[in-house]
């Protein structure tokens, strides 16, 4: 993503104020503000080695669920009410 936007004075009597609205209108114009802001929260992936984690995981909370289910510790999920 390197976009190189280069502006220079085109004359000596063209102000600073000129020169920075036009370098604004050329950023826009290639959309790399769009494509900033798209990255600004994009989030990597995860590995397979934290995918495997991380089901293994969910698999064991799962299992102890069960358990306590069976030794009457937790209430039955299907008498339970919906809120």
């Amino acid at each position: 993503m390197n976009s190189v936007v280069e502006v220079r004075k085109e004359s000596t009597t063209e102000s600073n104020l000129g020169l920075l609205k036009r370098f604004n209108r050329r950023v826009q114009g290639i959309g790399l503000v769009r494509k900033v802001r798209a990255n600004q929260y994009k989030q990597r992936p995860l590995s397979a080695y934290k995918q495997k984690k991380r089901a293994l995981k969910r698999i064991e909370k799962i299992g102890q669920i069960e358990r306590l289910r069976k030794l009457g510790k937790l209430p039955d999920a299907r008498h339970t009410k919906f809120r």
